[in-house]
């Protein structure tokens, strides 16, 4: 979960428009709300990011140690900003990318959502930087698909501190972004199918899964739930993501991080202690909530916390994380529900992991893959092997998701 595919990629400046029609111009504001609930879902602005040949994805998307057999097509990204709303139901604004490819025709484009992993740095959002998020979604729409990347809230352009590991506002602004790409995409010469595939890694793989049930669920009837891929998601914090931190299936520094951010996080939203020095020992406690600003990068902050959960926590807090009760124990379960359900007739789930992956240890796989099948369904379960960690978790499973998404043909 610690960073979306790989560390620090390099924020790329938006490419000017010039002219109208949107694609080939300034930044295009659309007009009036078309939604109800504060306009969720609708475009606000969209940003010419530039285009790419082929060759230019290809070449990109090795650099981020990408497999790119499915690249067919030039691409041209944008970044997207539209309606949405807080945890609270407060309307606000957040950001995202949109890739369609370039000379694919006039077809309806199949839209894949890739919801992307841990970031504390609203700079290294898919919207805004041009590293591995981006990369990956710019393949995938280079194979001939409308390719959708939130931001989620407090990343990107959007305002505000990300409420990490807080699924159901991730989810929402999401579903949001969707809804945005829908809308928009007739300003750069596309239209999305009606089927959705899902895809994310880590956090995203998370907010991939809670996603797609809300599709399922009907939470907007232009969409139909197609195929659901998540990479290495922490589906079961309460039985295997938390429990990893103290038994060493997680790397320590890894989990120091994780904690460090979910704590602050979740104490704005569901009030888990008064200050911070309750949880966190000094100095940390002087500055752990600054860290997690969406302003300080993830190697800035990482060098500001020990390297061990036990210098880190205070001993109340140590033993309240290895036996959560009460608010804290609530907030983890609510957030541990994103597999518990079944999926309706034609719906393709197959869901990636590693066993050697010590940020997200493949339990949390294995958990998911139990709840599924509570409900009947067989899920896929794709081990990538002990001697892939996180990362190559990733790299691993995309040829496979990206040679099984639909392209337009």
């Amino acid at each position: 979960m610690l960073a979306a595919l790989a560390a620090a990629p390099a924020v790329a400046a938006p490419t000017p428009f010039t002219a109208q029609p949107a694609g080939s111009g300034q930044t295009v504001h659309a007009a009036a709300a078309t939604h109800t609930d504060h306009g969720r879902g609708t475009p606000l602005s969209l940003t010419h990011l530039g285009r790419q040949s082929r060759a230019e994805v290809i070449t990109q998307a090795k650099k981020q140690g990408l497999e790119t057999g499915t690249a067919r097509h030039g691409v041209a990204a944008y970044r997207l900003t539209y309606r949405t709303i807080t945890p609270d139901g407060r309307p606000t604004t957040a950001s995202g990318l949109l890739a369609v490819p370039t000379g694919s025709g006039s077809r309806p484009l199949p839209p894949v959502v890739h919801t992307h992993g841990t970031l504390s740095y609203r700079g290294y959002a898919p919207s805004v930087a041009n590293g591995p998020d981006r990369a990956v979604s710019v393949l995938y729409a280079s194979a001939g698909r409308a390719a959708i990347a939130p931001d989620y809230l407090g990343l990107g352009t959007g305002p505000g501190r990300h409420p990490y590991m807080d699924t159901r506002s991730s989810v929402s602004a999401s579903l949001d972004m969707l809804r945005a790409a829908h809308s928009a995409a007739p300003e750069v010469g596309a239209t999305l199918a009606r089927t959705v595939s899902l895809t994310g890694f880590s956090q995203g793989g998370q907010v991939a899964m809670a996603l797609g049930r809300e599709l399922d669920r009907g939470a907007d009837r232009r969409f139909r739930l197609g195929i659901l891929a998540p990479v290495g998601g922490p589906y079961d914090l309460d039985g295997a993501e938390l429990p990893g931190m103290f038994d060493g299936r997680i790397d320590p520094r890894a989990a120091v991080f994780y904690l460090s951010f979910f704590l602050t996080a979740q104490n704005r939203l569901h009030p888990l202690y008064h200050h911070p020095a309750e949880v966190f020992r000094a100095p940390y406690a002087d500055w752990v909530e600054d860290l997690f600003d969406s302003d300080h990068s993830a190697e800035e902050t990482a060098g500001k916390l020990p390297e061990r959960i036990e210098d880190l926590l205070t001993d109340t807090w140590y033993r309240k994380l290895r036996h959560p009760s009460g608010a804290l124990l609530e907030v983890l379960r609510a957030n541990d529900r994103t597999c518990d359900w079944k999926p309706g007739r034609g719906v393709r789930i197959t869901l990636y992991s590693a066993t050697g992956d010590r940020d997200v240890p493949i339990a949390n796989t294995s958990s998911c893959a139990r709840k599924l099948a509570s409900h009947g369904v067989r899920a896929t379960v794709v081990d990538q092997g002990a001697d892939a960690d996180h990362h190559a978790s990733f790299l691993r499973s995309e040829p496979s998701i990206a040679r099984a998404l639909p392209v337009a043909r």
